[in-house]
């Protein structure tokens, strides 16, 4: 009896303690694979980084999260071994390539001969699409193209009768850009506002970004003082970023959303938040001090962007579709199954369109945004 009573108390602990840890993990089943995600490092690009992080802290022990060497260019076999080195754990079931590179697709290619089986997610790599959808299972990007459709009619929305669009030739010479800016125009012409492009110096060229940076210093003012506050002002490269929202806090014109929509471009350093180590991830804090900011500058209603960046979406959105592929309960993924899967991760609608009409496995996205 009293060995009886021992074995069922000992038994009990036991259940109790595979309960806490179905918990901790974000998942109360057991699993019996792996997913690896890989991303650059920290230094290279936080978001994906960070996104990374976020679902190996989700789903510890079912996570193995690798990063790329920093200088990838020059590292770009290490990178492929390392890749490839991932299917050689047999748990493994699914590889998130989250990097934004190109020159990925060899690794995936090895991968696919190794492991046929192996599930192949990229959000994204930049090899060429028509190749990579004969190798890869899914591949998410954003679609950048249908922002200058999104962003013009957003402005508009929130009050906007003048769109400015500020670039340079290096950028325009881009025939993706090149293309978003003939859309831009187009959209703004059907809402009735006023399009106008403005050309700054060349970071790529002659004194580097110094130039452009002191020009949009010196022209924001004068095109406000032209066109009013009623404008929405669109840069298309990163650093434009922080002085169009310094600007936009002084002159009290619309910035519909940046060249990347996300909180963490413009905002912080715009503004002068300090977000703290323990908070650089929680986008609900961010989010919560960048509207606070906006209000305290009697700029509410005038500053938007995506409320999550993609780079740290796009890892945790994978790996929920690939264990949904992995469980048997999705094979080849859909729109209609895509969305609410996307909408459960980010906390705002999702919505998806294909590359091209042909590729069934090359989607891309538009996130709904956060007004402040």
């Amino acid at each position: 009896m009293k060995r009886a009573i021992v074995l069922l108390i000992t038994l009990t602990m036991l259940f109790g303690l595979v309960g806490c840890g179905g918990e901790k993990s974000g998942t109360t089943e057991a699993v019996d694979y792996k997913i690896g995600v890989v991303t650059p490092t920290l230094s290279v690009s936080e978001d994906e980084f960070r996104g990374g992080q976020k679902v190996a802290e989700k789903y510890p022990g079912m996570i193995k999260h690798i990063t790329l060497p920093e200088n990838f260019s020059a590292e770009q076999e290490t990178a492929i071994s390392q890749i490839t080195s991932l299917a050689d754990d047999k748990d493994i079931k699914a590889i998130i390539i989250c990097a934004g590179y190109s020159g990925i697709l060899p690794a995936i290619q090895k991968v696919k001969e190794q492991r046929p089986e192996m599930i192949v997610i990229t959000a994204p790599i930049w090899d060429d699409p028509d190749i990579m959808a004969r190798y890869i299972d899914l591949c998410f990007d954003t679609d950048w193209l249908a922002r200058g459709r999104t962003i013009p009619e957003k402005a508009h929305a929130m009050g906007a009768n003048t769109f400015i669009h500020y670039s340079f030739p290096t950028h325009m010479a881009k025939e993706l850009l090149a293309n978003r800016r003939d859309m831009m125009k187009q959209t703004s012409a059907e809402l009735g506002m006023t399009f106008v492009e403005v050309t700054t110096p060349d970071p790529q060229a002659g004194s580097g970004p110094t130039a452009m940076l002191q020009f949009l210093q010196e022209d924001i003012p004068r095109q406000i003082t032209k066109y009013g506050p009623d404008t929405c002002i669109f840069g298309t490269n990163c650093p434009m970023q922080d002085i169009i929202i310094a600007k936009a806090l002084e002159l009290k014109f619309i910035m519909a959303e940046q060249c990347c929509p996300t909180p963490t471009q413009g905002f912080p350093a715009a503004m002068g938040l300090e977000i703290k180590p323990e908070d650089a991830g929680n986008f609900d804090i961010i989010n919560a001090m960048i509207k606070e900011h906006a209000a305290e500058a009697n700029m509410t209603g005038r500053l938007s962007t995506w409320p999550v960046p993609v780079g740290v979406f796009f890892p945790e959105f994978s790996v929920e579709v690939a264990r949904q592929m992995i469980e048997g309960n999705i094979t080849q993924p859909t729109i209609e199954q895509l969305e609410p899967l996307a909408k459960d991760v980010a906390g705002v609608s999702v919505t998806f369109n294909k590359m091209k009409p042909e590729l069934d496995n090359y989607m891309l996205i538009i996130m709904e945004s956060i007004i402040y």
